[in-house]
């Protein structure tokens, strides 16, 4: 059993954000583990499977569930989409925004975060979805702001054989932006609706307004057709680790989720982006929550959590893994031979995203394309941590210490056995050392109240560009004009 290093002990004592991290399909991070008799993730058509999930999650205090999502299928190894049909690597996979209503109505406190991608949904329309939905949750929902990744959706939705390029996307997804704020929060001031049953008012006209935005990607003369909801604009979460997305993330999200197999890997982005947060936006980059991703594997003792590992590798899909591997990078390793070092291959991108996974992985001497699809077949892109529920708390602190992060996204191998695992072993030794809460902040509260700890914090900080944004109660429209 690994000891705790007084350093661990004596450092970090503010409670860790806990999400649960799905999708809405089998498996999602871990191919192939559908066909374990324990799992229950191919449920996914299910509402009760969600049901449920939210009020064992909910029971045990978890901050949020975070619902990834993708456009399109996996179709960049071997150049077809067979081997993520066959294998079920996030296919066939749902929306996931219309399962959160019945998982909020089961439910009181626990947030919910949603991915939804700003390229291939018109500003308009998706403000009116997230609105609603904030209002059915009476404000406990999230927005995972995302711009796509995969060419396969470009085709589908937009006809086109490649998507945007990748500046260009998050060019994109700034303008977006601009109009989702336009839209939520400054097309209708706070009290516009009065309910004035004498004189048969409903909403005072002069209280609503047109945005008439006009720019590159969007003209949207508004105004929204929801009125305010709870949070106004939902709590804005952000996954982006290229330049734009650092910069796009400094000034937009409220939570940032980080993938990476080491602390190391993600400390420096950390860093940049609560910097280019504070130089470039005026924000408290302390105040913008990093999330790593990461799958525990817990057993009582440190011979049964390795164990189960050994288990769940033989249910693994190689073929799953090499398919999202694929779709994550863009690289088809089926042109390299079973044997072939990748380390050593012409092609760049391969070899350095090879060497970025083997340096924090010693133990393989060799790199091969199944050594790859061994390192991410389970808990795709995001670290394990195998052990005891002191050893996987000593590993979170790690990544507390080393990487900067402030709360963690939990993959499962085992849906919903893994999330039993955690809240069984693992959540009682993190509220032993003070990294976990006894009970939600605000209960019955927004999912930005209680993900920032504070009452009545319903709306973005007052630091946020969002901010400036709002009308609020009592302001003459003169005296608040739309901001460009």
């Amino acid at each position: 059993m690994a000891a705790t290093t007084p350093a661990v002990q004596t450092r970090q004592k503010k409670p860790l954000i806990v999400n649960a991290f799905v999708e809405m399909c089998s498996g999602h991070q871990s191919p192939g583990l559908w066909r374990h008799p324990d799992d229950e993730s191919w449920k996914f058509n299910d509402l009760d499977h969600w049901v449920e999930l939210a009020k064992l999650l909910e029971k045990a205090k978890f901050h949020g569930i975070f619902i990834a999502d993708v456009l399109g299928g996996y179709d960049v190894y071997k150049n077809s989409l067979d081997p993520a049909v066959i294998s079920g690597a996030q296919w066939p996979v749902n929306e996931p925004l219309s399962v959160v209503p019945a998982m909020a109505a089961a439910t009181k406190n626990i947030g919910f975060g949603v991915t939804i991608s700003t390229t291939y949904e018109q500003p308009y329309h998706l403000a009116r979805r997230l609105a609603t939905v904030d209002h059915l949750t009476k404000g406990r929902l999230g927005w995972n702001v995302v711009t796509s990744y995969l060419d396969s959706a470009a085709r589908n939705i937009h006809g086109k054989a490649t998507q945007l390029a990748h500046d260009d996307r998050y060019a994109q997804a700034e303008e977006y932006m601009k109009v989702m704020y336009k839209l939520f929060q400054s097309s209708w001031r706070d009290d516009a609706v009065i309910l004035d049953r004498e004189r048969g008012i409903y909403t005072d006209p002069a209280l609503v307004r047109e945005i008439n935005h006009k720019g590159k990607f969007f003209d949207v003369p508004g105004p929204a057709i929801t009125q305010p909801s709870p949070q106004r604009t939902p709590l804005l979460l952000q996954a982006g680790t290229s330049r734009a997305g650092k910069i796009f993330a400094a000034q937009h999200a409220e939570a940032i989720f980080t993938s990476a197999h080491s602390p190391a890997v993600c400390a420096k982005s950390i860093t940049e982006i609560r910097e280019l947060a504070r130089t470039e936006f005026g924000r408290d980059g302390n105040k913008i929550k990093v999330l790593a991703l990461v799958t525990p594997i817990l057993g009582r003792t440190e011979e049964e959590a390795q164990a189960k590992h050994a288990e769940y590798r033989k249910y693994a899909s190689t073929e799953g893994a090499l398919a999202l591997f694929g779709g994550w990078t863009g690289i088809d390793l089926d042109q390299y031979g079973d044997d072939e070092e990748l380390r050593e291959v012409e092609s760049n991108a391969v070899k350095s995203t090879v060497t970025g996974y083997a340096k924090f992985s010693p133990q393989n001497s060799k790199w091969t394309k199944h050594t790859v699809a061994e390192h991410v077949a389970i808990g795709g892109n995001g670290p394990i941590i195998v052990g005891t529920p002191e050893q996987v708390a000593d590993g979170l602190e790690r990544w507390v210490e080393e990487g900067g992060v402030d709360g963690f996204n939990f993959a499962y191998a085992l849906f919903p056995q893994s999330f039993k695992d955690i809240i069984e072993l693992l959540l009682p030794e993190l509220r032993k050392r003070g990294l976990f809460w006894d009970d939600y902040a605000v209960p019955g509260g927004t999912y930005r109240e209680n993900f920032y700890g504070e009452p009545g914090q319903k709306h973005p900080l007052p630091e946020h560009v969002a901010a400036k944004f709002q009308w609020r109660a009592g302001v003459p429209a003169e005296e608040h004009q739309i901001p460009e």
